[in-house]
């Protein structure tokens, strides 16, 4: 496993494990098959709803909590300030955890405009020591210099879309300048046609690796901490392969040149859904 230092201090697996559309029930066992792996990071969201069945696998698994970094997210329905601090009791609740390593932010929801109310409250658990640190997902670049002009803890992350066909630059950029990590969601594009790209598929054909070991790869050579998701017990493993071998300069280069701004989920100043 690969660790980063987040700009807290905090040490996080640069590796995690994403539970999004993964049903309660499936939940339990697909973390603990990924926990049994060798994955350390899970990440969930009061949205997703299997919070239940990731706090079951987790206390079921015998990992010392210490060992184990869980992260969590409040919802567009629940933000503002004291919403948001009731939605983190909730959570944590449900996961059966008495502190989180890691509350986010789901989305911006600009439309409503209380995202820099919601992120106090986070600042108020984070200070209380309840989480250990706080960050956003989906924020644009003006979303970002907000909470940096208006609050005072910089986020440690921004957890967005980004894969080979949408390789967020100037946001990346960005958080770099300000000491945040990009983290990537969907960071195989859903299993959508990129892992069927000619050029992957070759690169994966040198290194003896499938399409998937190589855009993960891609990921955590880019710098970006990455959690893709699956319920097959073969993927899980498969995914989290993927420090036996290292893409070269050339194959960097390769994979930099399939950017095609191609987002599959939604422009974050649009989504505004409750």
């Amino acid at each position: 496993m690969q660790y980063v230092t987040l700009n807290n201090g905090l040490e996080m697996p640069q590796l995690g494990f994403g539970v999004w559309q993964v049903p309660d029930e499936e939940a339990e066992p697909a973390v603990a098959k990924a926990l049994e792996t060798g994955y350390r990071a899970i990440d969930t969201a009061k949205v997703y709803e299997n919070e239940h069945g990731v706090g079951r696998a987790i206390a079921k698994s015998g990992i010392a909590r210490d060992e184990l970094f869980i992260t969590t997210k409040v919802w567009n329905s629940d933000q503002g300030y004291d919403e948001t601090l009731k939605a983190f009791d909730a959570s944590l609740e449900r996961l059966g955890l008495e502190y989180v390593d890691l509350y986010l932010i789901h989305w911006p929801t600009p439309e409503f405009d209380d995202y820099v109310e919601t992120y106090k409250a986070m600042e108020k658990l984070y200070n209380d020591g309840r989480v250990k640190a706080i960050g956003v997902c989906n924020f644009n670049i003006e979303h970002l210099q907000r909470l940096l002009d208006e609050c005072d803890v910089v986020p440690v992350l921004n957890q967005v879309e980004c894969h080979p066909y949408f390789q967020q630059h100037e946001l990346k950029k960005f958080c770099q300048d300000h000491n945040i990590y990009l983290e990537a969601w969907s960071p195989l594009m859903n299993g959508k046609e990129v892992l069927e790209n000619d050029t992957v598929r070759a690169i994966a054909e040198k290194h003896g690796k499938t399409s998937a070991q190589v855009i993960i790869r891609w990921h955590l050579q880019s710098e970006s901490i990455v959690i893709p998701k699956s319920v097959t017990p073969s993927r899980i493993e498969e995914n989290f392969d993927v420090f036996d071998f290292e893409l070269s300069d050339d194959d960097m280069d390769k994979l930099a040149g399939l950017d095609r701004g191609q987002r599959n989920g939604p422009e974050p100043s649009e989504m505004n859904k409750r």
